[in-house]
């Protein structure tokens, strides 16, 4: 088993219930039914049914700095931490036009025009997240990246903001498919 990675499996079990599943840019995920309203993110392959299953791997940073990493380190608390009740995956697919270009160009447009590190580093650490890359793994994935993110229900509006600061930068003019699962902690 390849330990970086994980499964996002919607199902009728699991710790987390959608609330809700919402294209923001193309096609959406399947919608969850009574049958299908449970999210587990799982080490490894998801076993058994599933409405919908997405893999990515964990990774190194690809355009941060030693140190933005530093920063980061410094204030991102990990997931998992009790009163972080609400949670938000975001799976991403971005253009070939953002793959055409450079590591350096792709770093330029990331953080040195679209401040994407600076600007989440301003949520530190009320909303913890964590990135998943699917371009990694050996097959063909619908998204190119799976963010997950989690916080406490008094921290939606705040969410909220990074994620409208995030969506009018420029690096998001290089986003083909985004979708947005919110979620609940059950238990």
């Amino acid at each position: 088993m390849n330990p970086r990675l994980y499964s996002f499996a919607a199902g009728a079990t699991g710790p987390w219930r959608i609330l809700s599943t919402k294209a923001v840019r193309g096609e959406s995920l399947p919608s969850s039914t009574p049958t299908t309203n449970r999210l587990s993110l799982l080490p490894g392959e998801a076993k058994g049914e599933a409405a919908w299953t997405l893999r990515g791997v964990r990774s190194n940073e690809r355009y941060a700095t030693a140190a933005e990493k530093q920063k980061l380190a410094a204030v991102q608390e990990d997931l998992g931490r009790a009163e972080a009740d609400f949670a938000v995956l975001i799976p991403i697919r971005k253009s070939a036009a953002w793959w055409a270009l450079s590591q350096d160009e792709r770093r330029a447009i990331f953080e040195e025009q679209s401040r994407h590190t600076a600007i989440g580093l301003e949520y530190l650490p009320a909303i913890a997240r964590r990135l998943f890359h699917c371009r990694d793994l050996a097959t063909e994935e619908p998204f190119d990246f799976l963010t997950w993110f989690e916080f406490a229900h008094d921290h939606q509006s705040r969410f909220d903001q990074l994620l409208a600061r995030l969506r009018a930068t420029r690096e998001w003019s290089y986003v083909e498919r985004e979708v947005e699962v919110r979620l609940v902690r059950v238990g």
